[in-house]
């Protein structure tokens, strides 16, 4: 069984998160995170996306092109699909609680 534990902290474009997950998903989601970010500060050195949120939504494009084209070129399973998209989840609440506190 897992446990929920305080949190991970993760930075994406400069902003801290903390985001709560079990300790056996403590290094995926980590890595999720750098990953989020790396994507992220790509598109905004291009200079071509303008707006964090804007921003999110074309990584977040980015990375769905690369997981069909993945899944189609080996056939993900279940179980790794079920994961990406509770790490996604965990990546839309962070980002919409970051857009509440700036309301």
């Amino acid at each position: 069984m897992k446990r929920l534990q305080e949190g991970v902290d993760v930075s994406i474009m400069g902003k801290k998160f903390s985001v709560a997950c079990s300790e056996e998903e403590r290094d995926e989601l980590s890595a999720a995170a750098k990953y989020l970010d790396q994507k992220m500060n790509s598109i905004q050195r291009s200079g071509k996306v303008i707006g964090l949120d804007r921003c999110a939504i074309m990584a977040a494009l980015n990375i769905s092109h690369e997981l069909l084209n993945l899944r189609d070129d080996t056939g993900l399973s279940e179980g790794f699909e079920s994961k990406l998209k509770l790490l996604q989840e965990k990546v839309t609440t962070v980002l919409h609680e970051q857009k509440e506190l700036k309301l």
